[in-house]
């Protein structure tokens, strides 16, 4: 502290003149601050509807606290009170979530709800009732009574609808409200009163009566300041007047080491010291001095090991400043030495990395809890999510008791999906083969050997290979019409010699004294016997398909037809001896059925591939055929992966292979294999665990009651040589009922042969239980406690058959049935002494947490609910097999195992697993969990030990500490380290020997962990990013790096934030930017013909107003993309041919049903929300095509209508005033152009002004919004007022999909030129761009007009004439001259575009399919804008333009100069020359226009500083303080 003392004096006696310099950048909403306590209700509302109501009760007045609390003392009191209902780690994770605001937009779509809805005047809250509002509660009545003749209203998916009581047919009432509020309590205890009894279903949407408008910052993005090539100087020279000098300094930020704001506190009087020694320190880090090749060599390896050498708490703030401020710091790393041992582990480490995950050096992974985080897809708030959704089972594995290394081992099991599809087992008897591939000898010239599968083929050959690999069963009625069809298809395969082999059951009447003369599928079955005992099965299956081909489509099979066939067919057959009663060809009549029964397939006809049942849809005759080839062709993939990996050799049966897969069942029952599963939850941990009391239980919550009930129950058990239960059932049903005896007998009876399952049982009387009514169950439960496992068994089984229960319904005595093994005393006791409390307890479980009624009947299976139960619905010892092996390969086979090294009781051991299996299985399967392991983490490795007893997270991260990866882990990996315990390893990847620096930008990450305040506990401003440290001597350019569905623009600073040059700014560079839209994305698909519908128009609106934005869907994906913001939206099929030609079929992703015409969307976070609409012309339109508006595509009356006015003018000489009107709508000049920074800024309004002095027809210039400053947009509307022009911003989101361009410079090229076909409207005919840079001569009007001959495009070819720069013509050497041949190398400064046949061609779609190409190469496509259409040009032509229109100093000869059309200011690679200085030599007339928009833009902001100093009056201190107070 002394030193700083005495530098602090030294510096005060030399003080710093120079103000400190530094860039701040923020992000605001485009809503207002959303109150922290509606947010904190949406958080606690994502555990479960019950939990958010809960919430509400517990907060309804809360909001009175605010007048008498600071705001800091509020959010506490409102973490508070949601502490209630969540953990402490979700509480953490619930102040992550607001310091992201990650739920205001969920509270902003409700209030976009309300305006839409109408609020009524000066109302805090209001009612709807099926479209009439009210703010007051004495009117709800009223509102009830006339509601039923008004249609409900829409309500979507995640709406906040009261748990009253359960009706469809009452009117629902929506409360707009801010809950809190003294006006919600009054409406909330109206509508909930009314709710319970049953009179309306009452749903609260967010409403604050009065937002106030402070700008909500935001967080979760990321600033980059790039370092901007000097080579041609670009810089506006146009003075900025500064908005105010310094930012506020942030002395929390750390400054080489000292923290400002923690020494002002200490020593207050050296506050004045202390200000000019930040300054100092900052000012003497600004150190860019170039490096020697050699030096950079090791920079990542030295960067690396000064992390891991400083204390591990400070080693990620260290990688964080490296990686962010490395420009500045590069030189401080060349001085750190590096040891051999951190050098050969890291090799180690990598070698082990690209060998088992396929990670190489620089490459940068993070991995939470094994679950792989793409950084590139993955932003803050989907973490938020994933970490919460980790915390469920994370949490629950805690409370089970499983910590440490044992946590990460059961995370990581795999448990199966259910969505797979089951196969039943095919080695079955009852099923009659028409052919073997294997052994007929009309397959014998095939070859035999799998290894067949791995020869190469063309596409869609079937390989003949003599084995039985595809298989195809069919279940059939013979009598049914449908079977017809089915044999006829299969006789199609076999005569054609598809290598399928074909097999039936027949399912025909089981009856014994049916004979083949009464019933025809009787009479076919026994013919069918009769000409296979006689001759063979084959022959036998050809005969039926002979007596199928006799039958018309459509009929029946008759008896008469049958006994017509035998007759024919077999004349000396004995007509009586085969059909008759006596029938010596009944034999297997019965298997059929029962196959088919014991199955549990659906109904008939059905057909099974492999197994695998096909469904419904796909058993259309028509449709089979080609559904069974295009099964053939993808299980042919399968086998070639099983013959490559050695699983099917030469010497396996095919089948035995099939059959011996995980998919495959001994039986198909829907309810055991359906993908909609339902979970028990045992990870509570209840005070008490008492159910005799049933009061007490009834208080529980439904985790509590389920643990009390996992806690006390007893088990019938066998369990496995471990002594453990991998699988535990509970029987849920009413003991007094043969269903329910029925039921538990089942399951006692698989038991009894299945090791490692045992059973607990559950009583769900039908009725109020007694003793009188209760006996036969609590002599199960009274056995169980006294009983030896064997004995209470047989007793038990014993007491389920149906005569014991015929003997004590006649009164015998318990003791009665009693078996000789038992111990009599014991249970007698416990028998006449056991109350009926625990019994009523059980229901109260199966009604609050079963939602079982009484009596009904279910299965629980390792915590899987599986009921209720129809009443006449059996449970076989089948569906038990079935239910014990699906159970046991989802994951309780594994969760056995590893519970088993833990060594803990067999009772406990089997209760952890049928608890942890529960919690796995319950929990979203999303990707493969990761084991990631390092050979040595020694010299390498930083690691972060978690704290001890408490849930942690596995977090490893994988990267190079100087790439742009690191910038955004680094501080991703510090808040993920305050916001949740965690295990952190980090291993630094590093990349060796680097030719070049490795980072070239200066970098933040806007994230908080949680809300911050300031120091008189008012919230602060918000999360900003702040670069105090930054050199002055760069040229800087911002970029802005958001999640991929924001649209964000700058709104405010006068600086160009394009060319930042600290040199010539005095304090602080501010921007302020906006996020204007949330995206809408989505891809659309044609039904008919599996296509994008290109050209096709959507539009995006509110119900009040319906047309809010549009757009194009691209053939490229069918993709689309919509702004909008959070709130309901409606997606249309746009007005006009969109509309005439095409319907919405169906779509998916969206809040409204899919087969609703209007596609409803609620945005209601910060994720992108996706769409996939499926469409289809209407049946009247399937000729048309929406890109062409030809006669032949009109309608006949408008064809009439064009031949009329044609014939009018030629008899009158004159124009209708009709085309008077369309022409002058045409009739305009469409001009597109980009720019970027103030100085292309300024050449952009020269541009304007010389091609509005060369035209007299009207012009509209369209603009790319996306880089456009906030000067610029602010003046543009003046300038337009002005010179009387047209303008349009127009704004596209580069899509996700699309390669991405990491420098600002190449993603502007990039918008010149890929998204032609969907930025402007279809209206638009043709477009020309013009550079920013170019000065028009002449009327672009003749440019419009010139005949492109059928090119889409037209552009400038380079000139050739000025000689001396013949050394800079790439073009005309290497790749472009053989290329290009005898074409010429265009240049993309200016181009007119024929949009009709633009999109005609696809010619969008085919230049982004050639850049997705070439662009994965990062030395292709140098000069993107123009290389990719010279790249194209032999599939999308261009048309080659005089020369004269354009003319650019670099290419041309002075000579040619006075006929240019336009003049582009090229860059000179020979001159350098700046493009100020260039452009006032080249073109006179520069000069002019440069004065004339500077005197123009002088007086624009003298009237808006007028505009601005009109007085305006200030608010009165209260005002002020409720402003304060309503920061939450």
């Amino acid at each position: 502290m002394r030193n700083l003392l005495v530098l602090c004096l030294l510096l005060s006696i030399h003080h710093v003149q120079s103000a400190s310099k530094g860039v701040t950048a923020s992000l605001s909403a485009k809503w207002s601050m959303t109150p922290f306590l509606l947010e904190t209700s949406e958080f606690v509302g994502e555990d479960g509807n019950d939990k958010f109501w809960q919430f509400v009760d517990t907060v309804k007045e809360l909001t009175v606290y605010k007048q008498g609390e600071s705001v800091r003392s509020y959010y506490n009191l409102i973490l508070k009170k949601a502490g209630q209902f969540l953990t402490d780690l979700q509480v953490n994770l619930l102040k992550f979530a607001l310091a992201l605001r990650s739920y205001s937009p969920a509270v902003q779509a409700s209030q976009q709800m309300a305006s839409d809805e109408g609020p009524p005047e000066a109302c805090p809250a209001f009612v709807s009732v099926h479209g009439q509002r009210s703010c007051s509660t004495k009117d709800i009545k009223k509102l009830l009574k006339a509601a039923a003749g008004r249609p409900k209203p829409y309500l979507y998916k995640n709406e906040h609808t009261y748990p009253g009581v359960n009706t469809t047919e009452v009117p629902v009432a929506i409360l707009y409200a801010e809950i809190g509020t003294r006006k919600f309590t009054s409406f909330h205890k109206v509508l909930t009163e009314k709710a319970d009894g049953g009179k309306l279903v009452y749903v609260l949407r967010h409403f604050v009566a009065d937002p106030k408008p402070r700008r909500m910052l935001l967080s979760g993005y990321g600033v980059e300041l790039a370092i901007k090539s000097t080579e041609y100087k670009a810089v506006d020279d146009t003075k900025v007047k500064d908005s105010g000098g310094n930012a506020e300094e942030d002395d929390s930020e750390e400054v080489q080491g000292f923290v400002f704001e923690t020494l002002k506190k200490s020593h207050p009087e050296l506050k004045q010291q202390l200000v000019e020694l930040r300054k100092h320190l900052l000012e003497s880090t600004n150190d860019m001095v170039p490096l020697k090749v050699w030096e950079m060599q090791d920079l990542s390896v030295q960067a690396a090991a000064r992390i891991l050498s400083v204390p591990k708490f400070d080693a990620l703030k260290l990688m964080r400043d490296l990686s962010q401020n490395f420009p500045s710091e590069a030189r401080s790393l060349t001085k750190v030495a590096v040891t051999q041992e951190m050098k050969k582990e890291m090799e180690e480490n990598q070698k082990r990395l690209s060998e088992s995950i396929g990670v190489h050096p620089g490459d940068a992974e993070l991995f939470i809890n094994g679950l792989h985080i793409d950084l590139d897809v993955h932003n803050p708030f989907s973490i938020l999510d994933l970490l919460r959704a980790e915390a469920r089972v994370l949490e629950g594995l805690h409370n089970l008791g499983i910590q440490g290394e044992d946590q990460g081992k059961l995370l990581r099991l795999p448990v199966d999906a259910v969505d797979e599809r089951y196969a039943l087992d095919i080695r079955h008897p009852a099923i009659m083969w028409l052919n073997d591939i294997e052994n007929d000898p009309v397959y014998g010239s095939w070859p035999m050997g799998v290894q067949e599968l791995l020869r190469a083929t063309f596409p869609g050959v079937i390989r003949q290979i003599r084995r039985n690999l595809f298989n195809l069963v069919l279940f059939l009625d013979p009598v049914r019409p449908e079977s017809v069809e089915l044999v006829k298809l299969a006789e199609l395969f076999y005569k054609h010699k598809i290598p399928l082999r074909i097999g039936f059951v027949f399912v025909v009447n089981t009856e014994e004294e049916i004979d083949g003369f009464s019933e025809a599928g009787v009479g076919f079955f026994r013919v069918l016997n009769y000409i296979a005992d006689e001759y063979d099965l084959s022959q036998a299956l050809m005969s039926m398909v002979s007596m199928y081909n006799k039958v018309e489509a459509g009929e029946m099979l008759s008896v008469d037809a049958i006994s017509a066939y035998l007759k024919r067919k077999f004349p000396k057959a004995n007509a009586e001896r085969i059909l008759g009663v006596e029938s010596e060809y009944d034999d297997k009549r019965k298997d059929g059925a029962v196959f088919y029964k014991k199955s549990g397939l659906g109904s008939l006809p059905l057909a099974l591939f492999n197994g695998v049942p096909l469904s419904p849809d796909e058993m259309d005759p028509e449709e089979l055929e080609t559904i069974i080839l295009q099964r053939i062709m993808d299980t042919t993939t399968t086998f070639q992966r099983a013959v490559f990996t050695g699983q099917l050799t030469e010497g396996s049966s095919v089948v035995d292979y099939l059959m011996e897969q995980a998919n495959v069942v001994p039986r198909m029952n829907p309810l055991i294999l359906s993908t909609d599963r339902k979970y028990l939850d045992f990870t509570a941990k209840p005070v008490v665990d008492d159910w005799d009391d049933t009061t007490m239980f009834s208080y529980y919550d439904s985790r509590d009651k389920t643990a009390v009930m996992a806690k006390r129950m007893k088990y019938f058990t066998n369990a496995d040589e471990d002594g453990m239960s991998a699988v535990t059932m509970w029987i849920v049903g009413d003991f007094d009922k043969v269903s329910g005896r029925k039921l538990l007998l089942g399951a006692l009876k698989r038991v009894k042969v299945s090791p490692g399952v045992r059973v607990g049982v559950i009583d769900n009387p039908g009725g109020k239980p007694s003793r009188d009514n209760s006996v036969l169950y609590r002599a199960i439960w009274a056995s169980l406690l006294t009983q030896k496992n064997k004995a209470a068994a047989e007793f038990v089984q014993k007491l389920l058959r149906e005569e014991s229960s015929l003997l004590l319904q006649k009164g015998t005595a318990m003791k009665e049935l009693l078996t000789q093994a038992m111990n009599r005393d014991a249970f007698e006791k416990r028998f006449n002494t056991l109350e009926v409390d625990f019994i009523r307890s059980q229901q109260l479980f199966c009604r609050d947490v079963l939602k079982l009624s009484p009596g009904q009947r279910a299965v629980i299976s390792n915590g899987r609910v599986l009921g209720p139960f129809e009443e006449r619905e059996d449970f076989t010892a089948e569906d038990f097999q079935l239910l014990e092996k699906i159970t046991l390969r989802a994951s309780a086979e594994e969760v056995r195992a590893k519970v088993k090294l833990m060594g803990m009781k067999a009772k406990r051991a089997s209760d952890l697993v049928m608890k942890v299996d529960a919690l796995l299985a319950a929990a979203p399967q999303g990707e493969v969990r990761r084991d990631v392991h390092f050979v040595q983490d020694s010299h390498s490795v930083l690691h972060l030990s978690p704290r001890e007893n408490e849930v942690f997270y596995d977090v490893v991260a994988i990267v190079d500490p100087l790439t742009r990866e690191a910038q955004k882990m680094s501080p991703l990996l510090i808040v993920l380290s305050q916001v949740v315990n965690v295990r952190l390893r980090v291993f630094m990847n590093c990349r060796a020997k680097l030719s070049e620096l490795p980072l070239k930008s200066f970098y933040r990450f806007v994230l908080e962990s949680d809300v911050s305040f300031l120091g008189n506990d008012t919230v602060s401003p918000g999360p900003v990013a702040r670069f105090p440290e930054l050199p002055e001597s760069p040229l800087l350019t911002l970029i802005m790096n958001t999640p991929e569905s924001w649209m964000v623009q700058a709104v405010r600073s006068p600086h160009d934030l394009d060319n930042i040059h600290l040199q010539e700014v005095s304090g602080t560079v501010a921007a302020e930017y906006e996020l204007e839209h949330l995206l809408l994305e989505g891809h659309c698909f044609d039904l008919t013909t599996g296509q994008p519908p290109r050209g096709l128009q959507f539009t995006l609106g509110t119900s009040r107003e319906p047309l809010m934005y549009d757009t194009i869907v691209m053939a490229n994906l069918g993709y689309f993309q919509l702004k909008a913001n959070p709130g309901a939206w409606i997606l249309k099929l746009r007005e006009g041919r969109s509309e005439d030609i095409y319907q919405v079929l169906s779509h998916d992703g969206a809040d409204s049903p899919a087969d609703a015409g209007d596609v409803v969307v609620v945005l209601d976070s910060f994720h992108s929300k996706i769409l996939k609409v499926r469409v289809q012309k209407k049946a009247e339109k399937m000729s048309e095509d929406l890109l062409s508006e030809n006669s032949a595509s009109k309608g006949v009356w408008e064809s009439i209508a064009s031949v009329w006015s044609t014939f009018e003018k030629s008899i009158t000489g004159g124009v209708s005033k009709k085309d008077d009107r369309q022409k002058a709508k045409e009739d305009v000049l469409n001009i597109f152009s980009v720019a970027s920074g103030h100085l292309y800024e300024r050449f952009l309004r020269i541009m304007m002004l010389s091609v509005l002095r060369h035209t007299k027809t009207p012009v509209k210039f369209w603009f790319l919004k996306n880089y456009l400053s906030p000067s610029f947009k602010e003046t543009i509307a003046h300038m337009a007022e002005e010179y009387g022009f047209q303008f349009e911003l127009v704004q596209y989101k580069w899509p996700r999909w699309l390669h991405q361009q990491a420098e600002k410079q190449r993603i502007i090229w990039g918008y010149k030129i890929l998204f032609l076909d969907v930025l402007f409207p279809l209206a638009v005919d043709k477009i020309i761009f013009v550079d920013a840079d170019q000065i028009v001569r002449a009327d672009l009007k003749d440019l419009r007009d010139f005949d492109l001959e059928g090119a889409p495009y037209g552009y400038t070819p380079f000139c050739d004439s000025r000689t001396e720069m013949e050394g800079y013509r790439f073009w005309k050497s290497g790749y472009w001259n053989s290329h290009l041949g005898h074409r010429k190398y265009h240049i993309s400064a200016l181009y007119v575009v024929d949009l009709k046949k633009f999109r005609k061609i696809a010619a969008g779609d085919r230049l982004r399919g050639q850049y997705q190409a070439l662009s994965q190469d990062p030395n292709s496509l140098s000069n993107l804008d123009q290389d990719l259409p010279n790249n194209m040009i032999h599939q999308v032509a261009i048309k080659s333009l005089p020369q004269e229109w354009l003319w650019c100093e670099t290419w041309c000869d002075d000579a040619s100069k006075v006929s240019a059309k336009t003049i582009d200011l090229c860059n000179n690679p020979k001159t350098k020359e700046p493009k100020l200085t260039a452009a006032a030599r080249i073109v006179p007339e520069w000069v002019e226009y440069d004065d004339e928009i500077k005197r123009l833009l002088k007086l624009v902001q003298e009237q808006d500083g007028m505009a601005t100093q009109k007085p305006t009056p200030s608010p009165s201190l209260r005002e002020k303080a409720d402003t304060r107070r309503d920061e939450l």
